[in-house]
């Protein structure tokens, strides 16, 4: 995020483009250099002298040690303060200047390329480890992204031979897709999606976050057809390094899976993992809530 002190920051901050409103996205400069870029180009030609030039993290706008002195020269040249809120630049005065000859102090400026070669080193390292990582995968036979659905002029198709007695399995080898792909496609005609009396109201879906160690402890159980189907759908919401489950079930269902997961608690006479305990009483406390 950059933008200015003065009442002009919320405008300022959207002529940045490197904060974003809600809806818009933020403008990306990658290895760009900073004063290449049009709308930080933007900023300091709506700036005046004595704004405050405030930015979220300093590698949110540059990506070098040239580049950080670059913006400093001019910062300095348009008279604009700087403050940095977060990261290992926050702790610093980057504006401090040799009151005669108006240069960077030297113990800035060592300072500067010192944390700017550690952030760059860093971010090289991160690419290079990502890129290892995506090539092991794919020599393993794994493919990025999201896993491929049934293609709508085949849908058709899988539910005729689903109907004809052809297995879920089957099929999702058959069309190179995910079993849930299949039961997505097939849904309606799966055997817990049986029709109810025109008089009887249907039970809702609840939406509930499953701690993952829950989740991976389900996976492995021996489930009932519904049940697995509400697991296989959830979706996956990366919190650190675990997840949650977000399953959207009935509230039978949710307390059929808590049942299932009661092992997690520990059988008499064994001990059991604390955090799988924590996870499951999370999700216990959950489906508690939705009542009877």
């Amino acid at each position: 995020m950059i933008n200015l002190t003065d009442s002009r920051c919320t405008e300022a901050g959207a002529v940045a483009g490197l904060w974003r409103p809600r809806g818009r996205r933020a403008e990306r400069g990658g290895r760009l250099h900073p004063l290449e870029r049009p709308k930080f180009g933007e900023l300091l030609t709506y700036a005046r002298p004595g704004d405050t030039v405030h930015i979220s993290e300093m590698f949110r706008l540059v990506r070098g040690t040239g580049h950080i002195l670059d913006v400093l020269d001019v910062l300095h040249r348009d008279r604009l303060a700087l403050r940095i809120h977060d990261g290992a630049f926050s702790a610093m005065d980057l504006t401090a200047r040799h009151p005669r000859t108006g240069e960077l102090l030297s113990t800035v400026k060592f300072m500067v390329q010192t944390l700017a070669a550690a952030g760059e080193l860093q971010r090289d390292l991160q690419r290079e480890l990502t890129y290892d990582g995506l090539r092991a995968a794919e020599a393993k036979g794994n493919k990025g992204g999201r896993r491929p659905a049934v293609p709508t002029d085949k849908t058709d198709a899988v539910r005729t031979a689903y109907l004809e007695g052809r297995s879920i399995a089957a099929l999702a080898r058959d069309h190179d897709v995910s079993r849930g792909a299949i039961r997505t496609a097939v849904a309606d005609l799966l055997p817990e999606y049986t029709a109810v009396d025109a008089g009887t109201p249907a039970e809702l879906l609840v939406v509930l976050d499953m701690p993952g160690k829950v989740a991976d402890f389900l996976r492995a159980a021996d489930l009932a057809p519904v049940e697995r189907t509400a697991l296989d759908q959830g979706v996956t919401v990366r919190r650190g390094q675990g997840y949650t489950l977000r399953v959207s079930a009935t509230p039978m269902v949710h307390r059929r899976l808590l049942a299932h997961c009661q092992p997690l608690d520990g059988a008499p006479g064994t001990s059991a993992i604390p955090a799988q305990r924590k996870a499951r009483r999370e999700y216990a406390n959950r489906v508690n809530d939705l009542g009877e």
